[in-house]
């Protein structure tokens, strides 16, 4: 399977219109060097907006992983102590100027396996490109510090230092983004990174290997291992050469490779599950709140982990919102991701087509009204249309599993009391959303509400300078901002005493 002949097309009914034709490979970079695995084994990719296969992407076993384990124990070491901070950064900044270049490519490679739209393909790769810029910078503000010392003659230091190899794995639904929000922090640190990218969208993951080792990032410390068998990946929580794991996913796998990886002591960083609520107070702006609806529970056609999975909207404005809600939800396009003009994409899969139809039909069993869209369109391909209920109660499914898809379930109440009791009634507390001009209440409510990251009159929060991770069971660990550095470091405490003997 080489590079060119997959980005040309050759077999396959879905051309890649890409420039940089050698930006495409279906290949690994396992263990220093790109290759296929020994058996020849692949495992197809799908794209989603027709349902056909994309290309086949290689698939790799257990022993690979173990090979690129100890070869990236070995180029942490070196990488480390061959470096400077500075230098790592500079390092990381060629590799941002080469997406930069790039993203085009990037971008149509992303919305091909993932189906998002090519506008959104394209700002997911800025947003990579920002987190590699980001930590280029923080590389060199990794500080220590001197500390008085109790003892006389003795003085106390810090030094930070790399973890050493980080296991991480991936989701589909920002497959170039959170790539360089795991690992440009890693690089910057000095550590090594073992990738298993999502096998629904392996070939960003590859495309961004390739754009690292051509800025300069040794191939002894960047490893991409795409594979179907989840029990090869799971080397990366139980080697005892990987000294972190990251990963971002469904709770219930998080939970299992932390208990995996207590075995061997590894820091984790996991990302996980959310159900987001937006609360529309009768104060607030109604177009804004619209606008901030829209981009919260729509981007990525509903499939995010900090989508708005509920909406509350005061008793008194709830009809007014819900009509300029439907209205704007009328004027999304369904279609393909590549295609211009598109504003909303296919689902990844039919599964997560058949989850939302069902939240659907048990929303309208239990009294909810739907007001736009409701179904598939009956298309090729995995799309369902925007859809806006209103009549939620908490007894349907909608408000307590994470929907992953363009469900907009519009909920009615009373008391800003009552509203933060529903909001926080749930174990996940990954984001929440509210829309308010009161300035009392906006530090009243972003205190309460239990979630690690607060919108406040906006549906937009991610950004490289802001810290991003949840609390109760959305996880543990910051990525992003200034302390994502810390996740990929050790800190050692050097005493030095009897200075005066010197």
């Amino acid at each position: 399977m080489s590079p060119n002949t997959s980005a040309n097309g050759d077999g396959y009914d879905i051309p890649i219109p890409i420039t940089n034709k050698n930006l495409f490979d279906t290949r690994g970079l396992v263990a220093g060097s790109w290759k296929t695995p020994p058996n020849g084994k692949s495992f197809p990719v799908y794209e989603p907006s027709s349902g056909k296969m994309l290309r086949q992407c290689s698939d790799f076993g257990h022993q690979d992983f173990v090979d690129a384990i100890d070869v990236a124990d070995k180029g942490y070491r070196q990488f480390w102590s061959s470096t400077t901070a500075k230098e790592r950064g500079s390092l990381l900044r060629a590799w941002y100027e080469l997406i930069l270049e790039n993203a085009d490519d990037l971008a149509v490679i992303l919305s091909l396996e993932n189906g998002k739209t090519l506008a959104e393909a394209q700002g997911e790769v800025k947003m990579a490109a920002s987190y590699v810029s980001w930590f280029a910078e923080e590389a060199t503000r990794a500080y220590g510090e001197t500390i008085p010392s109790s003892f006389h003659d003795t003085t106390v230091l810090t030094f930070k230092e790399p973890v050493g190899v980080c296991g991480i794995i991936t989701p589909w639904n920002f497959p170039a983004a959170m790539i360089t929000r795991k690992i440009a922090p890693a690089f910057a640190t000095g550590c090594s990174v073992v990738i298993k990218p999502p096998s629904e969208t392996p070939f960003s993951a590859i495309s961004l290997a390739k754009l690292a080792v051509k800025a300069g990032l040794p191939e002894a410390i960047i490893h991409v291992v795409p594979t179907k068998d989840r029990q090869a990946s799971l080397e990366l929580a139980t080697n005892p050469k990987v000294k972190k794991l990251s990963f971002t996913g469904s709770t219930g796998v998080g939970k299992m490779l932390t208990k995996l990886a207590a075995g061997t002591m590894k820091k984790v960083s996991m990302e996980l599950g959310g159900n987001a609520p937006l609360i529309v107070f009768e104060d607030a702006n109604l177009d804004c709140a619209v606008q901030g609806a829209l981009t919260a529970k729509f981007r990525c056609a509903g499939q995010t982990c900090v989508c708005a999975n509920r909406i509350y909207v005061q008793s008194s404005v709830v009809e007014a919102f819900t009509a300029k809600l439907v209205e704007r939800v009328g004027k999304l396009s369904l279609g393909k991701g590549i295609e211009k003009g598109t504003t909303l994409g296919p689902l990844v899969n039919a599964a997560a087509v058949n989850k939302v139809a069902h939240q659907v039909k048990d929303a309208v069993s239990k009294g909810a009204v739907v007001r736009a869209g409701g179904k598939p369109p009956g298309t090729d391909g995995f799309f369902f249309e925007p859809t806006v209920i209103t009549g939620a109660t908490k007894e349907m499914e909608v408000a307590t599993d994470e929907t992953f898809g363009p469900l907009a379930a519009i909920f009615s109440f009373e008391t800003e009391e009552e509203v933060i009791a529903l909001a926080n009634d749930t174990e996940f507390g990954l984001a929440g959303y509210f829309f308010s001009k009161d300035v009392g209440r906006v530090m009243r409510v972003a205190r309460q509400l239990e979630c690690g990251m607060v919108g406040v009159n906006t549906g937009i929060m991610t950004a490289c300078e802001s810290p991003f991770g949840g609390i109760k069971e959305s996880g543990v660990g910051i990525e992003g901002s200034k302390y994502g550095l810390a996740e990929y470091q050790n800190v050692k405490g050097v005493t030095i005493g009897n200075l005066n003997d010197y």
